[in-house]
Protein backbone atom coordinates (compact mmCIF):
# COMPACT_ATOMS: atom_id res chain seq x y z
CA UNK A 1 0.00 0.00 0.00
CA UNK A 2 1.63 3.14 -1.23
CA UNK A 3 2.20 6.33 1.91
CA UNK A 4 0.18 8.80 1.71
CA UNK A 5 1.67 11.92 0.15
CA UNK A 6 3.60 14.47 2.79
CA UNK A 7 2.18 17.93 3.16
CA UNK A 8 3.81 20.69 4.96
CA UNK A 9 0.91 22.46 7.67
CA UNK A 10 -0.25 24.31 10.70
CA UNK A 11 -0.31 21.00 13.10
CA UNK A 12 -3.82 20.07 13.46
CA UNK A 13 -5.50 17.70 16.59
CA UNK A 14 -5.39 14.12 16.67
CA UNK A 15 -9.30 13.99 15.29
CA UNK A 16 -8.60 16.35 12.28
CA UNK A 17 -5.43 13.95 11.02
CA UNK A 18 -7.47 11.09 11.34
CA UNK A 19 -10.12 12.49 9.42
CA UNK A 20 -8.01 13.80 6.58
CA UNK A 21 -6.03 10.48 6.71
CA UNK A 22 -9.24 8.92 6.04
CA UNK A 23 -10.34 11.02 3.22
CA UNK A 24 -6.90 10.60 1.79
CA UNK A 25 -6.60 6.98 2.00
CA UNK A 26 -10.37 6.63 0.84
CA UNK A 27 -9.60 8.67 -2.08
CA UNK A 28 -7.07 6.70 -3.28
CA UNK A 29 -8.68 3.12 -3.00
CA UNK A 30 -12.03 4.43 -3.91
CA UNK A 31 -10.42 6.20 -7.34
CA UNK A 32 -8.32 2.72 -7.67
CA UNK A 33 -10.69 -0.01 -6.75
CA UNK A 34 -14.22 1.57 -6.84
CA UNK A 35 -16.60 1.99 -4.34
CA UNK A 36 -18.32 -1.54 -4.33
CA UNK A 37 -14.54 -3.53 -3.88
CA UNK A 38 -13.54 -0.97 -1.07
CA UNK A 39 -13.59 -2.25 2.16
CA UNK A 40 -13.90 -0.20 5.57
CA UNK A 41 -10.57 -2.39 6.94
CA UNK A 42 -8.71 -1.38 4.11
CA UNK A 43 -9.65 1.99 4.49
CA UNK A 44 -8.52 2.13 7.72
CA UNK A 45 -5.34 0.70 7.38
CA UNK A 46 -4.48 2.94 4.67
CA UNK A 47 -4.92 5.47 7.02
CA UNK A 48 -3.87 3.96 10.52
CA UNK A 49 -6.35 4.51 12.58
CA UNK A 50 -8.50 2.27 14.02
CA UNK A 51 -11.76 0.84 11.87
CA UNK A 52 -14.44 2.59 14.08
CA UNK A 53 -13.00 5.50 13.10
CA UNK A 54 -15.07 6.33 10.06
CA UNK A 55 -17.96 5.61 11.71
CA UNK A 56 -17.14 8.06 13.76
CA UNK A 57 -16.05 10.87 11.34
CA UNK A 58 -18.70 9.50 8.49
CA UNK A 59 -20.99 7.64 9.93
CA UNK A 60 -20.36 4.60 7.56
CA UNK A 61 -18.54 3.49 3.92
CA UNK A 62 -21.00 5.50 1.37
CA UNK A 63 -20.50 8.89 4.53
CA UNK A 64 -17.07 8.63 3.75
CA UNK A 65 -17.29 8.19 0.21
CA UNK A 66 -19.62 11.38 -0.30
CA UNK A 67 -17.37 13.33 1.74
CA UNK A 68 -14.51 11.61 -0.54
CA UNK A 69 -16.44 12.59 -3.58
CA UNK A 70 -17.91 16.25 -2.54
CA UNK A 71 -15.37 17.77 -0.30
CA UNK A 72 -12.30 19.63 -0.94
CA UNK A 73 -9.46 17.63 -0.41
CA UNK A 74 -5.58 18.76 0.39
CA UNK A 75 -7.43 22.28 -1.28
CA UNK A 76 -9.20 25.28 0.66
CA UNK A 77 -12.38 25.38 -0.43
CA UNK A 78 -13.24 27.43 -3.43
CA UNK A 79 -14.83 31.31 -2.64
CA UNK A 80 -17.47 31.97 -5.04
CA UNK A 81 -19.90 34.04 -2.73
CA UNK A 82 -19.08 36.95 -4.54
CA UNK A 83 -20.25 35.40 -8.05
CA UNK A 84 -22.86 33.73 -6.45
CA UNK A 85 -24.28 37.01 -4.90
CA UNK A 86 -23.93 38.99 -8.41
CA UNK A 87 -21.58 42.03 -6.96
CA UNK A 88 -18.24 40.74 -8.71
CA UNK A 89 -16.87 42.35 -11.62
CA UNK A 90 -16.22 40.25 -14.94
CA UNK A 91 -12.81 39.95 -14.38
CA UNK A 92 -13.12 39.19 -10.74
CA UNK A 93 -15.40 36.54 -11.60
CA UNK A 94 -13.82 34.97 -14.22
CA UNK A 95 -10.53 34.64 -12.58
CA UNK A 96 -12.22 33.00 -9.29
CA UNK A 97 -14.35 30.65 -11.15
CA UNK A 98 -11.36 29.44 -13.06
CA UNK A 99 -8.89 29.78 -10.25
CA UNK A 100 -11.12 27.12 -9.01
CA UNK A 101 -10.21 24.77 -11.28
CA UNK A 102 -6.44 25.34 -11.69
CA UNK A 103 -5.70 25.47 -7.75
CA UNK A 104 -6.09 21.88 -7.13
CA UNK A 105 -3.28 21.22 -10.11
CA UNK A 106 -0.47 22.55 -7.09
CA UNK A 107 -1.41 19.04 -5.40
CA UNK A 108 -0.62 16.48 -8.15
CA UNK A 109 -1.55 13.43 -6.91
CA UNK A 110 -4.88 14.40 -5.22
CA UNK A 111 -5.65 16.09 -8.63
CA UNK A 112 -4.96 13.39 -10.43
CA UNK A 113 -6.69 10.57 -8.05
CA UNK A 114 -10.04 13.15 -7.91
CA UNK A 115 -10.17 12.79 -12.00
CA UNK A 116 -9.73 9.06 -11.69
CA UNK A 117 -12.36 8.83 -8.93
CA UNK A 118 -15.00 11.03 -11.46
CA UNK A 119 -14.37 8.87 -14.21
CA UNK A 120 -15.32 5.84 -11.68
CA UNK A 121 -18.29 7.28 -10.76
CA UNK A 122 -19.18 8.03 -13.83
CA UNK A 123 -18.56 4.49 -14.88
CA UNK A 124 -20.24 2.91 -11.42
CA UNK A 125 -22.55 5.55 -10.89
CA UNK A 126 -23.76 5.17 -6.88
CA UNK A 127 -25.87 8.89 -7.44
CA UNK A 128 -23.49 11.19 -6.47
CA UNK A 129 -22.43 12.92 -9.74
CA UNK A 130 -26.30 13.39 -10.54
CA UNK A 131 -26.22 15.24 -7.34
CA UNK A 132 -22.93 17.06 -7.89
CA UNK A 133 -24.07 18.02 -11.15
CA UNK A 134 -27.49 19.21 -8.99
CA UNK A 135 -25.63 21.03 -6.31
CA UNK A 136 -22.15 21.96 -7.79
CA UNK A 137 -22.15 22.44 -11.50
CA UNK A 138 -26.00 23.80 -12.06
CA UNK A 139 -25.61 26.51 -9.50
CA UNK A 140 -22.53 27.55 -10.64
CA UNK A 141 -23.65 27.46 -14.66
CA UNK A 142 -26.21 29.57 -13.36
CA UNK A 143 -23.64 32.49 -11.60
CA UNK A 144 -21.90 32.18 -14.97
CA UNK A 145 -24.67 32.72 -16.91
CA UNK A 146 -25.77 35.43 -14.79
CA UNK A 147 -22.19 37.57 -14.80
CA UNK A 148 -22.39 37.00 -18.20
CA UNK A 149 -25.86 38.48 -18.51
CA UNK A 150 -24.74 41.36 -16.61
CA UNK A 151 -22.10 42.61 -19.39
CA UNK A 152 -24.31 41.73 -22.53
CA UNK A 153 -27.12 43.80 -20.62
CA UNK A 154 -29.69 40.92 -21.13
CA UNK A 155 -32.66 40.52 -18.85
CA UNK A 156 -32.82 36.81 -19.60
CA UNK A 157 -30.24 34.27 -20.78
CA UNK A 158 -30.49 33.14 -24.35
CA UNK A 159 -28.78 29.99 -25.78
CA UNK A 160 -25.74 31.73 -27.34
CA UNK A 161 -25.09 32.82 -23.66
CA UNK A 162 -25.75 29.10 -22.07
CA UNK A 163 -23.02 28.31 -24.96
CA UNK A 164 -20.53 30.79 -24.00
CA UNK A 165 -20.97 29.90 -20.46
CA UNK A 166 -20.20 26.03 -21.22
CA UNK A 167 -17.15 27.03 -23.15
CA UNK A 168 -15.74 29.58 -20.59
CA UNK A 169 -16.19 26.75 -18.27
CA UNK A 170 -14.46 23.77 -20.25
CA UNK A 171 -11.30 25.78 -20.54
CA UNK A 172 -10.87 24.70 -17.09
CA UNK A 173 -12.74 21.04 -16.83
CA UNK A 174 -10.67 20.94 -19.89
CA UNK A 175 -7.28 21.44 -17.61
CA UNK A 176 -7.71 19.46 -15.10
CA UNK A 177 -9.56 16.27 -17.05
CA UNK A 178 -6.37 16.22 -19.66
CA UNK A 179 -4.19 16.09 -17.09
CA UNK A 180 -1.92 13.79 -18.29
CA UNK A 181 -2.34 14.36 -21.53
CA UNK A 182 -0.90 18.41 -21.04
CA UNK A 183 1.71 16.88 -18.91
CA UNK A 184 3.15 14.54 -21.85
CA UNK A 185 3.01 17.38 -24.25
CA UNK A 186 4.94 20.24 -22.16
CA UNK A 187 5.02 19.28 -18.49
CA UNK A 188 6.52 22.21 -17.61
CA UNK A 189 3.68 24.35 -18.15
CA UNK A 190 2.41 22.70 -14.54
CA UNK A 191 5.47 21.63 -12.84
CA UNK A 192 5.69 24.28 -10.39
CA UNK A 193 2.97 26.84 -7.85
CA UNK A 194 3.77 29.29 -10.30
CA UNK A 195 3.20 27.74 -13.51
CA UNK A 196 -0.19 26.82 -12.37
CA UNK A 197 -1.16 30.35 -11.37
CA UNK A 198 0.18 31.10 -14.73
CA UNK A 199 -2.65 28.78 -15.90
CA UNK A 200 -5.31 30.25 -14.04
CA UNK A 201 -4.41 34.44 -15.61
CA UNK A 202 -3.72 32.72 -19.39
CA UNK A 203 -7.44 31.02 -18.70
CA UNK A 204 -8.97 33.69 -17.52
CA UNK A 205 -7.47 35.90 -20.45
CA UNK A 206 -8.76 33.23 -23.24
CA UNK A 207 -12.46 33.63 -21.58
CA UNK A 208 -12.10 37.55 -22.52
CA UNK A 209 -11.30 36.40 -25.66
CA UNK A 210 -14.36 34.79 -26.32
CA UNK A 211 -16.72 36.57 -24.59
CA UNK A 212 -15.37 39.81 -26.81
CA UNK A 213 -15.46 37.40 -29.94
CA UNK A 214 -19.34 36.83 -28.87
CA UNK A 215 -19.71 40.68 -28.34
CA UNK A 216 -18.53 41.33 -32.35
CA UNK A 217 -21.02 38.56 -33.22
CA UNK A 218 -23.86 40.31 -31.44
CA UNK A 219 -22.86 43.59 -32.96
CA UNK A 220 -22.83 42.35 -36.46
CA UNK A 221 -25.89 40.60 -35.87
CA UNK A 222 -27.11 43.86 -35.27
CA UNK A 223 -26.52 45.90 -38.01
CA UNK A 224 -27.25 43.52 -40.44
CA UNK A 225 -30.61 43.18 -38.69
CA UNK A 226 -31.35 46.99 -38.94
CA UNK A 227 -29.52 46.90 -42.58
CA UNK A 228 -32.46 44.35 -43.68
CA UNK A 229 -34.79 46.44 -41.74
CA UNK A 230 -34.45 49.21 -43.87
CA UNK A 231 -34.68 47.65 -47.08
CA UNK A 232 -37.63 46.34 -46.28
CA UNK A 233 -39.32 49.64 -46.27
CA UNK A 234 -37.91 50.88 -49.04
CA UNK A 235 -38.78 47.81 -51.32
CA UNK A 236 -42.62 48.38 -50.45
CA UNK A 237 -42.37 51.81 -51.57
CA UNK A 238 -40.57 51.21 -54.87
Amino acid sequence: MSALPERSRTPRSDGEQSRERLLLAGLRLFAQQGFSKTSTREIAEAASVNVAAISYYFGDKAGLYRAVFLEPIDTPPQDLSALFAGTCTLAKGLRSLLGGFVEPLKHDETARLRIKLHCREMLEPTGLWEEEIANGIKPMHAALVALLCRRFGLKRADDDMHRLAVSIAGLGVHLFVSRDVIEALAPQLSASPEAVDLWAERLAMYAHAMIDAEDKRRRKAARQGAALALKGPRRKQD
